[in-house]
């Protein structure tokens, strides 16, 4: 399993050594660099990333102060030459912290505590059982059969996923991740539109400003999945 990465630092000889480090390790997939964070935050606004390599002392805003503004992180190695900002990385949960200048083994195991982490989560979050018409799926130690039909469109959170149905008040909460779900479900049905959002085609009548609405619920289309959507759109829609 290929883990998709970004790295963040304002130096730009430490990002290009990242870039580099990265490159180079068969399981991760470099998808882009940056040199200050807010860039970023644009990018994570619109694609999925799996682990990102940050900077924790950057201009205008720190990596620490940058990882408390993102709702849904990805996994993060903080990457810094000031070995008194450990801690304060570790309290946000990083996968681990690596300290200026490190070897390109010190970030191969980082890199490889990273994949372990990814590995039992997905272990964890394929407990999901579909066929063409409805999925088994575990919720609040119950397990759940949801008919496609009903399904109007399925939000993923940082460790769970929430799927949507009609005429029921709450959703279905369960402890998967949407990439797991993504993978059982018929492509001819459902569709994922954004990092946090799959969509049930038949079940969309309103579009929006590039938005799916249901009811209250604007879902954004993002870059990532627009020419897909596009697609669809033009085969069913005169």
């Amino acid at each position: 399993m290929n883990l998709r990465v970004i790295a963040i630092d304002d130096e730009p000889l430490a990002l290009q050594l990242i870039k580099g480090y990265i490159q180079k390790t068969p399981f991760l997939e470099l998808v882009n660099t940056f040199d200050n964070p807010l860039d970023a935050m644009e990018f994570l606004a619109h694609e999925q990333v799996d682990l990102l390599f940050l900077d924790i002392h950057m201009p205008d805003l720190s990596g620490t102060e940058f990882t408390r503004t993102l709702t849904s992180p990805p996994k993060i190695i903080f990457t810094t030459a000031y070995e008194k900002y450990a801690l304060e990385g570790f309290k946000l949960n990083a996968v681990d912290y690596l300290l200026k200048p490190f070897s390109y083994e010190e970030f191969l195991k980082a890199a490889i505590k990273a994949q372990n982490m990814f590995n039992l989560e997905h272990q964890a979050h394929t407990q999901i059982e579909a066929n063409n018409e409805y999925l088994f799926i575990k919720s609040e130690y119950k397990i759940r059969r949801i008919n496609f039909d009903n399904i109007l469109y399925i939000e993923g959170l940082k460790d769970y996923i929430k799927v949507h149905v009609q005429n029921e008040a709450k959703p279905i909460l369960s402890l998967n991740s949407l990439k797991a779900l993504d993978a059982k479900l018929p492509e001819d049905l459902f569709m994922r539109v954004h990092r946090s959002y799959i969509v049930n085609l038949a079940k969309i009548e309103t579009i929006e400003r590039n938005r799916i609405v249901f009811g209250k619920v604007y879902i954004p289309v993002s870059d990532q999945y627009k020419e897909k959507f596009q697609e669809f759109l033009d085969k069913n829609f005169l």
